[in-house]
């Protein structure tokens, strides 16, 4: 399935009807709509020209989190609703495993060209051959090897070639993979280079990626909450995020998320933002994160009717267990975590100089990095004063200075 480039799919399905274009962070069009393009639009312009010379278009600077995760939001849909053997690790290029009737579906469903083929370069050639919402379908040996032979030269990049190998071919009079068929596998090594070549000559002997590697599900976490009353304020959103948040950090179970979204629903739709997130934030962290996000929608104004909190890239923080651990250490801490996960316990030095040994270190678990209290955990000797006895101490030593004076 092809959905490249994706910035400008998304920007489409959020602005349907609408001649759109997908801006950089300089301002400048870096894709745009057949219909936009035919208005004038072209990639490089500032927006100022191409608004000039197209009124109506609407231009959108879309970062690159948004852009990840809503590609990690599509990917899960595809996984819940089509199979269980999903590929997307470039935005707007997925790999599944689906029957023929199952692709019309999807085709139909995104309004996007889809391939069916025996390997994953043969599908990624069809779906760039096919028309939004049709299947091409390449399944018999003889189809598939009259339709490499159509194969343009524009499409050699799903092989392995590069856009400057490509203007070399075409310098030769390279019109696609016919001609280059024509070669012999040195004049191809020669010509393009070793690896390429090599890349190039497997790929026509028929060593291409047949299997379609399974898909870890749980990449997107979210919580949502509908509200009775439309959302004005900061603060009530605050209250919100902190009853939503941490039901998306319990489902995180200690692993780390690359980015938060967030998606408000108004009265004339849905608006989102996303955030990306540096190391591990705590609940707090997230609740600050999920307010920026907030506010960089500009939904407040038009009233918030339901909330939506999203985790992507959610993946398992490494941690080494030396500076070159053995393999049997390694399986070792393994096995003990999986029998007893609150077993192990490791120290997070605060302060090595201090006096206080609290103030030196503190246990913390193992796998989610949390404070732990332990029977071996220091325990405090002093109780931290309260706002309101800081208070009274500060009037009662002006008072008794008084006193002492007048005595």
């Amino acid at each position: 399935m092809n959905l490249s480039p994706w910035p400008l799919i998304l920007l489409a399905r959020q602005h349907p009807g609408v001649l759109v274009a997908a801006l950089g962070e300089s301002r400048k069009v870096l894709y745009a709509s057949p219909e936009a393009m035919a208005a004038g639009v072209q990639p490089g312009m500032r927006d100022t020209a191409a608004l000039s010379r197209c009124p109506e278009l609407h231009a959108e600077v879309i970062s690159a989190p948004s852009a990840l995760a809503a590609w990690a939001e599509l990917l899960e849909t595809l996984y819940a609703q089509y199979s269980d053997r999903v590929e997307g690790r470039t935005p707007g290029l997925a790999f599944l495993t689906v029957s023929a009737p199952a692709a019309r579906e999807l085709a139909a469903a995104l309004h996007a060209p889809v391939g069916l083929a025996d390997s994953l370069e043969v599908a990624q050639l069809a779906a760039l051959r096919a028309r939004p919402g049709e299947v091409r379908d390449v399944g018999r040996e003889t189809a598939e090897k009259v339709f490499l032979s159509l194969t343009p030269a524009a499409h050699l990049e799903v092989i392995g070639l590069s856009q400057s190998h490509i203007e070399r071919l075409a310098f030769l009079g390279v019109r696609g993979l016919a001609d280059l068929m024509k070669w012999s596998a040195a004049q191809r090594e020669a010509f393009l280079g070793v690896d390429v070549g090599k890349r190039i000559n497997r790929f026509l002997k028929g060593e291409r990626t047949k299997a379609v590697q399974k898909y870890v599900p749980g990449r997107v976490i979210e919580a949502r909450m509908g509200l009775d009353t439309p959302l004005h304020e900061p603060s009530e959103a605050e209250v919100v995020f902190s009853e939503l948040l941490p039901l998306v950090l319990v489902e995180l179970r200690g692993r780390a998320a690359a980015y938060l979204t967030v998606h408000a629903d108004t009265l004339g739709g849905q608006l989102q933002a996303t955030r990306k997130l540096k190391g591990a934030p705590d609940a707090a962290g997230l609740l600050r994160i999920a307010g920026l996000a907030l506010n960089n929608t500009g939904a407040l104004p038009l009233g918030v009717e339901a909330l939506t909190v999203q985790l992507s890239g959610i993946q398992q923080p490494g941690r080494m267990v030396g500076l070159w651990a053995s393999l049997a250490e390694l399986e070792v801490t393994k096995d003990v975590l999986d029998r007893f996960p609150e077993a192990l316990v490791r120290v997070n030095w605060l302060d090595p100089f201090a006096y206080a040994v609290d103030a030196r270190y503190e246990w913390v678990d193992w796998l989610t990095g949390v404070v732990r209290a332990t029977p071996m955990t220091p325990r405090q000797a002093w109780t931290p004063q309260t706002r309101t006895q800081a208070h009274q101490k500060a009037v009662e030593q002006p008072l008794a200075f008084f006193e002492e004076v007048s005595l």
